[in-house]
């Protein structure tokens, strides 16, 4: 399965021949100049909540791409009264069988405003279930006790947490992050952009070795292959 990182927490994943696309932010994303939105084609946008920093070019990205924008209820009816209407709502705990894979939403502690300052609605992740291959990501969050019923659900490929701390878990939280969610493979997001998370990057890859895990941290714009 291929994933590409557009920086923050953006990034997209292929499955199935679908490409998708999480939390668009990336032309206000000084780290990211280099990355041209335009070229980015999306089937699906997954939204994990309403800050600035997760939907800054969702309208736009949408309304070029045809996307269904899929996230909180709350949020798909934002994206309604910004005039885009091809939206699939979800919440927190429910499950959906899309073509290219079933998808469920799980519990992040966190916040969600819009920049018009109206409700997002809750917060989430997603556990991601197809035949490409299993993955989870936590969106921004919290360490939590929940994250312990992943497993239950799927065995993971790999996840995608944040590590940058401040406004979400940090490294020490998302080394046991790995731990209850049992995978090995962890793909760092929500960290660097902004003054608050800045992080230590060679301190982080250490920290997670020394966990017997696997974590990594692509180059904005670069393509990996998730699933080792």
């Amino acid at each position: 399965m291929k994933f590409t990182y557009y920086g923050h927490s953006s990034f997209a994943v292929e499955v199935k021949g679908k490409k998708i696309v999480f939390d668009p932010f990336i032309t206000h994303n000084e780290l990211a100049k280099s990355i041209d939105v335009n070229q980015i084609e999306a089937d699906y946008i997954f939204v994990s909540h309403g800050h600035s920093d997760h939907v800054a070019d969702l309208m736009d990205l949408a309304a070029r791409t045809g996307a269904t924008v899929v996230g909180a209820f709350e949020l798909t009816e934002w994206v309604r009264k910004q005039g885009y209407d091809k939206v699939h709502p979800m919440n927190t705990g429910g499950k959906w069988a899309f073509d290219f894979g079933t998808v469920k939403c799980t519990v992040a502690h966190h916040s969600s405003g819009l920049p018009d300052g109206s409700y997002g609605g809750n917060p989430m992740g997603f556990l991601f279930m197809t035949g490409d291959g299993n993955f989870y990501y936590a969106g921004d969050t919290a360490l939590t006790f929940d994250m312990e019923l992943i497993p239950r659900w799927a065995k993971l490929d790999f996840a995608v947490l944040p590590i940058g701390d401040n406004f979400t878990m940090g490294v020490e939280d998302a080394v046991i992050a790995a731990e209850f969610i049992e995978c090995q493979r962890i793909i760092g997001a929500h960290y660097d952009t902004f003054g608050y998370i800045k992080i230590d990057k060679t301190a982080a890859l250490r920290q997670f070795e020394e966990a017997g895990l696997t974590l990594l941290l692509p180059g904005i714009g670069e393509t990996i292959e998730a699933i080792g």
